[in-house]
């Protein structure tokens, strides 16, 4: 006897539910990507050192994402080349922004230089006359302690309120005149050398001892023509930073922590030129190898930190309950950087021959989510 097998009712019919539904599961879990703009596309280099659509799409992020905060700049060099550039509406390649705390690093850069022009000593203490009274505590602060930012002097970089902060105060209030005058009065409140305190104060003590190196004067204009032409004759302008202009207080002083402006492309050769150890394009060394790699060695008692410079390596003190700067779970630890207030960054990765400018404005919790955007711009480069 023959069998016949009818087939199962309705099968073509119960099929295409099941993969209506597969498929709506897939977009579900996967969104599919959106197109990129031309705008985006634009912004990235043919030859980007990575895969292009990547990078255009990790670049455009950084303009659309508003969790992110405003990205008014972004510049990635890679191998030595240009590999994207992008501006926010209202700025462009000519547009000076404000370092806002990267030019802590600018400063370690001017002290570098004469350290190798032999008129300061790291080891020795910080020439301040100040500090050099007989029985004065604060004789025992070196210029390394105050590059590593642990002089332990009484600098709050913020306050609650804000204008008790000892940086509002020496910027802004009664401190404005004579910056540097006003951080060196504070008193000690740790041993020198033996705490990490963040300080734009420092800085500016920095700036001080840099005038005081280059000119006797105490004459405003002379001490602002000194500090302003070196950087010129032997940093800004064997760079190329036309941009560059430097702010000064009333007494002449560089405002060394917080107040330059330069043009991202700008800051970008500075990065570069430290991704080189000081070597500018040319081949012409403007600050010493060794003075660069002493910069990103961290400092005794900050592992995170080394002559005013962040670096990527995982906090050392183990109660800190601030976030880190960088990301150090998710780039190469030998990566550090230029780091301002409200998320300004010049991140070098000299291993992977990669420097990145991000210049904006976003807040603290802005700033956690664009760090790991920055990660992931980084994490397309092969390390070299």
């Amino acid at each position: 006897m023959k069998l016949s097998v009818a087939p199962f009712p309705n099968a073509r019919h119960l099929l295409l539910p099941a993969l209506i539904l597969a498929v709506a599961s897939c977009s579900a879990s996967e969104p599919l990507e959106q197109p990129l703009s031309d705008e985006a596309m634009a912004a990235v280099a043919e030859d980007a050192g990575a895969p292009r659509d990547n990078v255009a799409r990790q670049v455009d992020d950084l303009f659309s994402q508003e969790s992110l905060g405003e990205t008014r700049a972004l510049v990635v060099i890679a191998n030595g080349k240009l590999a994207a550039e992008r501006y926010a509406q209202g700025y462009d390649a000519d547009t000076r922004f404000v370092s806002w705390s990267m030019a802590k690093t600018v400063s370690a850069m001017l002290i570098g230089m004469l350290v190798a022009d032999g008129r300061l000593s790291v080891e020795e203490p910080a020439p301040v006359s100040l500090w050099q009274r007989p029985g004065d505590p604060r004789g025992a602060i070196t210029l390394k302690h105050l590059l590593q930012m642990r002089s332990g002097l009484r600098h709050t970089e913020a306050g609650d309120p804000p204008y008790e902060s000892s940086e509002v105060r020496m910027l802004f209030l009664d401190g404005r005149d004579n910056m540097a005058q006003w951080a060196k009065e504070q008193p000690l409140e740790a041993e020198p050398g033996e705490q990490f305190e963040y300080s734009s104060n420092t800085s500016v003590i920095l700036a001080d001892i840099a005038a005081r190196a280059l000119t006797q004067s105490d004459d405003p204009e002379t001490r602002r023509t000194a500090v302003a032409n070196y950087l010129q004759a032997r940093l800004f302008e064997p760079l190329g930073m036309t941009s560059m202009v430097p702010e000064f207080d009333a007494s002449g002083t560089l405002i060394g922590g917080s107040l330059m402006h330069a043009s991202a492309r700008d800051w970008a050769k500075l990065g570069e030129l430290l991704r080189r150890k000081g070597r500018a394009p040319t081949g012409e060394q403007l600050v010493p190898a060794k003075w660069v790699e002493a910069m990103v060695t961290q400092s005794p008692v900050s592992a995170h930190y080394g002559y005013q410079t962040w670096l990527n390596r995982e906090f050392r003190e183990p109660a800190s309950d601030q976030p880190h700067p960088l990301f150090p779970e998710r780039a190469p630890q030998t990566v550090f950087a230029l780091i301002g207030h409200m998320g300004q960054y010049v991140i070098v990765s000299p291993s992977q021959r990669v420097t990145i400018v991000r210049l904006g404005h976003s807040n603290p919790e802005e700033r956690i989510a664009l760090l790991q955007e920055l990660a992931d711009i980084l994490a397309l480069y092969p390390e070299i």
